[in-house]
């Protein structure tokens, strides 16, 4: 049995669309019928090239907050019993958004014709990354995927709650940056002109920082369109520049040498590699294996680079913690609770104790940062609007020292 994704047309007209089970699309088409329905469209689920799949409706990517509650209705329906199946089934049928209800049948589908969960959730790479599907793979050959599922439901909500706050953390300052920039913009364009219009005819030499204001003013009137368009097209060059993986590496590279940013980077993907490695190991995916998987969850694609030599020199018989302290740049709290971990026997342990400590950090520079940022821009749009001030009213002290 399949799942396949439907276009139909109700009684009254109206377009529907959804997945349903089935064996064939003839026999989903007469179910659409028995609704009254008129089919338009049925397609089967399926990421193989070549062939329409739900990414042609849909999407296949599904967002990390709903991959972390997915998560933990499979935990819990797989701790109470139910069979990894029939709880895809449950989850899919109360999903509200068709993207999600469609992946979810999909992989129901695939377990139900005898494959393997993690060759089964393969099929959307877009939906379930490299170390859910290992995760979940190792859980199943162990037998213990239940206590697999719980882990990985604490780590999708973990990862969920951290990515909210450093999104959240950012878009202030990004807001207050945009109004500011369009207060300035605004004075300088439209008030400014009105207000030095009255110099215009007195004959008087303005002092310099009029001068320098008036100048401005008229640049921005006249080519204020242009320059957003340069700074638009700028930004789509960065953009098409930054989708080659050389010149992005050299940007990351150069992102960890930045005084206070690049040690936030390497706190923050080192908190990532160290919560995905210690799950990857508890599920009893081996050491190598682990590496290579929670490499792939740093963002970062030097530290990446670095965590591949890593892996090498760990398969030629290095210790974990000495190889990456040869990289020198992972945070050394983080080594040192890996070397503990490896002395100790206890490397899961100390790993998780090493995400939960750079997690923390994370969040304590971040609000460190925002709390300087509020009035640090106030003072310097305070500054800026100073000086618009004082360059229109210089000349008038000016005249009233001639009137005098």
């Amino acid at each position: 049995m399949g799942a396949f994704e439907y276009k139909a047309v109700d009684a009254a007209g109206k377009s529907r669309q959804g997945v349903l089970e089935g064996d064939t699309p003839r026999q989903v088409r007469q179910q659409l019928r028995e609704k009254g329905w008129m089919p338009l469209t049925v397609i089967p689920v399926t990421e193989e090239k070549g062939r329409p799949s739900a990414r042609h409706f849909f999407g296949g990517r599904i967002q990390p907050g709903d991959l972390a509650v997915i998560t933990r209705q499979l935990a819990t329906l797989v701790r109470s019993g139910i069979v990894l199946e029939e709880a895809l089934g449950a989850v899919a049928e109360q999903a509200e958004k068709p993207r999600l209800k469609s992946v979810l049948m999909a992989v129901r589908s695939r377990i139900l014709e005898g494959f393997a969960v993690d060759r089964a959730l393969a099929e959307f790479p877009g939906a379930f990354p490299e170390l859910y599907r290992a995760t979940l793979a190792a859980g199943e050959q162990a037998g213990h995927l239940e206590v697999v599922l719980e882990r990985l439901a604490d780590y999708t909500e973990a990862r969920q709650q951290l990515q909210q706050k450093v999104f959240l953390a950012l878009l202030y300052p990004v807001l207050l940056t945009l109004v500011a920039i369009t207060v300035i913009a605004a004075l300088l364009v439209h008030v400014v002109p009105q207000v030095v219009e009255v110099f215009a005819h007195i004959g008087q030499n303005l002092p310099p920082l009029t001068r320098w204001l008036i100048a401005t003013s008229d640049f921005l009137q006249h080519n204020g369109v242009i320059l957003l368009l340069g700074v638009a097209a700028l930004l789509l060059i960065g953009k098409s520049l930054l989708k080659r993986e050389h010149i992005r590496c050299r940007v990351h590279r150069r992102l960890l040498t930045l005084p206070l940013f690049g040690r936030f980077i390497r706190t923050l993907e080192a908190a990532r590699f160290a919560r995905s490695f210690s799950i990857l190991i508890a599920s009893g995916v081996p050491i190598l294996e682990g590496l290579k998987v929670s490499s792939r969850v740093v963002g970062n694609l030097a530290l990446r680079e670095a965590l591949d030599r890593v892996r090498a020199k760990v398969r030629e018989g290095s210790s974990i913690h000495q190889a990456m302290a040869a990289e020198k740049c992972f945070p050394p709290l983080t080594i040192h609770l890996i070397a503990s971990g490896e002395a100790s026997s206890n490397l899961e342990q100390m790993l998780d104790r090493a995400a939960l400590t750079q997690e923390r950090e994370s969040e304590t520079v971040i609000a460190a940062t925002m709390g300087l940022f509020e009035p640090v821009m106030i003072v310097i749009m305070g500054g800026i609007i100073l000086t618009i001030v004082l360059a229109i009213l210089l000349p008038i002290f000016e005249l009233n020292q001639l009137v005098r």
